[in-house]
C-alpha cells in the first residue's frame, strides 16, 4: 500500500505565486480538452492540477507536461471555476528551475522584492572592483572609447567567466533533472531516438511553431518570438564583439554588417518586451496573475536593450556623460547573464529537454 505525503508549504507556495484556489477545482477535464498540445495518451494539465491542489512536489518536478505548456491560456479561458490551470502550470515550472539551479540560495533571493537590491548591488561591486584592481576607474578624457574605460581584455575574460560559472550551476541542475525525467517516465520502451527527437523538438522551439496553436492569447507568438530571437543574435553578436577585439576591426562602425544586425536584434527584443508590458496593463487579468519575478525578468531585458542603443549613440555623438551610461549598462548585462538559470530564460533549457523526453517516449 502506498501513501501519499502532501507538501503543505508547495501547496501554499502554488496559491501564493499564481493566486489560484486549487482546491476548488472540480477535475471536470475542460482544461485538458480544450488544450491542442496536450498528448492523448495521459493528457495534460488535469492531472498535474491534481498533483498541484493534493502537494505532489515530487512528481511534478520530474514531469515534463508542465513544459509541454506554452501558457498560452486557452484552458483558464474555458475554466469553468476560473483556477487559470495555465498560471497554475507557470507556477509549478518557476518553483522547478528555481529547485533545480545551483547554488540555490540565489534562486530564492530572486523570488523576494527585498533582496533586489542585492541583486543589483553584486553585479556593481564586481564591476567596480575589476575597474579599481585595473587603475581605470576614473572617467577618460577625449574622444568616448569605451575600451579606455574598461580594457577589452579584462571585460572578454570577465565576460566570459561570468558566462562560465553562471552555466556551471545550471549544468547541474539540468542533469539533475534529466535524472528525475527517467525516473518519472511510465514507458519503458521508447518510440524513438534521442538525437533526432532532439533536432525536431530544436526546429519547433526555433520556430514558436507552438504558439500559434494558441487561441486566447495570438500575441503571445510575436511577443515570444521576437525576445527570444533579439536575444539570441545580440548574444551572438556579443560573442563576434569579443573577437573582433582580437582579430577584427573594433569597435565597429555603424554600418558594420553585424552592428546593424545587433541593431535590429535589439529593436526585436524591445518590441517583444514591450509587447509583454503593454498586454499586463491593459489586460486586468493578466497584470493581476504577473508576479514580481515576471516584471524583474521583463524589465531587466528592456532596461538592457534601451541602455544598449542610447550607449550606442552615446560613443558616436560623444556625450559627457557616455562613460556613466556605459557602467549601468555593464551592470544590467552581468545581472541578466549571472541570473540566467533563475530567471524565465531557464525555460529555454529545461524545456528543450522535456520536451526531447517526451519525443524520445512518443509522447510527442
Amino acid at each position: 500500500m502506498s501513501f501519499i505525503e502532501p507538501d503543505i508549504d508547495f501547496i501554499k507556495h502554488l496559491k501564493k505565486d499564481c493566486g489560484s484556489a486549487l482546491t476548488t477545482c472540480m477535475q471536470c477535464g475542460n482544461c485538458t480538452a480544450v488544450c491542442d498540445l496536450s498528448p492523448k495518451n495521459n493528457p495534460f494539465p488535469r492531472k498535474e492540477m491534481i498533483w498541484a491542489s493534493w502537494g505532489l512536489k515530487e512528481k511534478l518536478l520530474g514531469d515534463p507536461d508542465i513544459w509541454l505548456c506554452h501558457q498560452c491560456g486557452d484552458c483558464s479561458a474555458t475554466c469553468p471555476r476560473d483556477i487559470r490551470p495555465g498560471d497554475v502550470i507557470a507556477s509549478i515550472r518557476n518553483y522547478c528551475y528555481q529547485h533545480y539551479a545551483r547554488p540555490r540560495f540565489v534562486g530564492k533571493i530572486m523570488q523576494k522584492p527585498a533582496f533586489l537590491p542585492l541583486i543589483i548591488g553584486f553585479p556593481v561591486l564586481v564591476i567596480s572592483v575589476i575597474l579599481l584592481l585595473a587603475g581605470t576607474l576614473k572617467i577618460p578624457e577625449g574622444p568616448v572609447m569605451y575600451s579606455k574605460f574598461f580594457p577589452h581584455g579584462l571585460l572578454n575574460i570577465s565576460f566570459l567567466l561570468l558566462v562560465l560559472a553562471s552555466f556551471s550551476g545550471f549544468v547541474i541542475g539540468l542533469k539533475q533533472y534529466w535524472e528525475n525525467l527517467k525516473h518519472s517516465a511510465t514507458v519503458t520502451k521508447p518510440d524513438g531516438t534521442l538525437l533526432p527527437g532532439f533536432f525536431s523538438v530544436l526546429y519547433t522551439i526555433l520556430t514558436h511553431k507552438d504558439f500559434r496553436t494558441c487561441t486566447a492569447n495570438r500575441y503571445r507568438f510575436w511577443a515570444h518570438f521576437m525576445v527570444f530571437w533579439g536575444f539570441v543574435l545580440l548574444l551572438a553578436v556579443t560573442f563576434y564583439a569579443i573577437l573582433a577585439t582580437l582579430f577584427f576591426e573594433y569597435p565597429m562602425g555603424f554600418w558594420n554588417p553585424v552592428k546593424i544586425l545587433g541593431n535590429i536584434a535589439g529593436l526585436f527584443l524591445l518590441l517583444g518586451c514591450s509587447i509583454m508590458i503593454w498586454q499586463r496593463i491593459i489586460d486586468k487579468e493578466m497584470r493581476a496573475n504577473s508576479n514580481y519575478s515576471d516584471w524583474l525578468f521583463i524589465i531587466s531585458l528592456s532596461l538592457l536593450t534601451v541602455s544598449g542603443l542610447i550607449v550606442e549613440i552615446a560613443r558616436f555623438q560623444n556625450w559627457s556623460y557616455a562613460y556613466h551610461l556605459y557602467f549601468v549598462h555593464l551592470v544590467l548585462v552581468w545581472m541578466v547573464i549571472m541570473y540566467i538559470p533563475y530567471t524565465k530564460f531557464a525555460h529555454f533549457l529545461y524545456r528543450t529537454l522535456a520536451m526531447t523526453y517526451s519525443k524520445y517516449l512518443g509522447r510527442i
